[in-house]
């Protein structure tokens, strides 16, 4: 049995390294009061085709659709956004007045090559932000990216960012591009031929014709943005001004998804060997996607990180993120008889706060040694026969090899002092 084409196993120092993340990850949205939300991992078919939208290369070409046993039309979630959405409607989340800060960190599934730092089966780490039309928390959004990156150690860390307007600007913009594009559709690729009457913008992000003077010459979004549209994207880049974010402003930005409406982002880092293909995260504000989906008009906006593509830049980077790894006690037991006694010792010290290995081979007493040097073990407690009539442990510093005789009584206060100096 093998596991299947565009899924891994994660273990050893690949393991650690997303624990690391999290971790971080789970530190940061503390700081800027981001509570964790956590969705299924499949969800109704209609959902994603209703909320990311029919046009995308995710719906019409990469989602994982089966039917149940119920004869239900099902979906493994390919993106986050749509699944959070689904969770703020169906337990009116939105009663609250205030914002709702939300992040997420799990599975996503697409059917795709499979290529580096691109699976078919990923880790996604995003936030969503519901409530707030202003401007500011755009700029919140995008620094929560640029601030992970900045904290991991990436350099050169940059927003690519431009504006779609609102619908009423989209839909000026959406007439001009189906006229422009109108007399060049025979020149254009199978797929750019579909979008043209379902969403002629998703046009301008099709990889195919990408470099061809069709899509540079095509209309640019800014000259049909209204003044509630300019005003919002002014704001957004003052904003991010004030924090110090580097950004570019970029008109052919319009990202891969239907549900997008004024700012679109895509922050990179200098990463050599990824040349030209360096985004790292990406989003934007969908202020039409909750009522789509059958809720309140209320207005959005979030981002994703690919957990295996930045882990991949960071190896690029000679970044490293996880510390090495120790226990803090090693215990063995000298026979058999001790046995009991060992793990009972064991399970104190857990429920005390420390981290506890002890043989489970039967090892003599140098391959003991031996095995809490593997383990980085900082102190090692000996069982025998002596210590358990005495009820006095040998206690041994695995560092300055310096030994002890501490009561079974005073352990937990001993480790305390001791580990507590580190």
């Amino acid at each position: 049995m093998q596991k299947p084409k565009g899924t891994y196993d994660i273990y050893g120092e690949k393991s650690r390294q997303l624990l690391y993340l999290q971790k971080l990850i789970t530190s940061l949205m503390e700081k800027y009061n981001y509570k964790y939300m956590q969705t299924p991992i499949f969800e109704s078919s209609d959902l994603f085709h209703r909320g990311v939208g029919e046009t995308t290369d995710i719906v019409s070409k990469e989602t994982y659709d089966f039917k149940d046993r119920g004869n239900r039309n099902l979906t493994l979630r390919p993106e986050g956004t749509a699944g959070i959405v689904r969770a703020f409607i169906e337990n009116k989340l939105y009663v609250d007045a205030s914002p709702l800060k939300a992040w997420y960190f799990g599975s996503m599934f697409r059917y795709e090559r499979p290529q580096s730092g691109r699976n078919r089966e990923f880790n996604q780490f995003g936030v969503e932000t519901f409530g707030s039309s202003d401007p500011m928390i755009d700029a919140e959004v995008i620094s929560i990216i640029v601030n992970l990156f900045k904290i991991l150690g990436l350099k050169g860390v940059k927003v690519n960012i431009n504006t779609l307007g609102d619908v009423e600007s989209r839909m000026a913009y959406r007439e001009a591009l189906l006229e422009y594009f109108k007399p060049y559709l025979d020149n254009l690729c199978e797929d750019c031929k579909n979008r043209y009457a379902k969403n002629p913008l998703r046009i301008l992000d099709c990889k195919i014709d990408a470099d061809s003077e069709i899509l540079k010459k095509a209309p640019k979004i800014e000259d049909y943005l209204n003044e509630n549209s300019k005003k919002h994207f002014t704001k957004v880049k003052e904003y991010l001004e004030s924090m110090g974010i580097e950004y570019v402003v970029n008109s052919k930005l319009v990202r891969g998804l239907d549900y997008y409406t004024h700012t679109v982002f895509e922050v990179t880092s200098e990463i050599e060997s990824f040349g030209s293909n360096n985004v790292l995260g990406a989003g934007g504000r969908y202020d039409n996607l909750v009522k789509t989906i059958g809720g309140p008009d209320i207005p959005g906006v979030g981002f994703a990180i690919g957990i295996e593509r930045l882990l991949l830049a960071l190896e690029a980077e000679n970044i490293q993120i996880t510390e090495e790894e120790n226990i803090d006690v090693y215990i063995f037991a000298m026979s058999g008889a001790e046995k009991k006694p060992m793990i009972s010792l064991a399970n104190t010290l857990r429920l005390n706060g420390f981290n506890v290995d002890m043989d489970y081979f039967n090892r003599n007493i140098k391959n003991n040694f031996k095995h809490a040097d593997k383990l980085n073990a900082k102190y090692v407690i000996i069982i025998g026969e002596e210590e358990i009539k005495t009820k006095t442990l040998t206690v041994k510093d695995n560092e300055t090899k310096e030994e002890y005789k501490v009561s079974l009584e005073t352990i937990v206060e001993f480790l305390d002092e001791k580990l507590g100096d580190e």
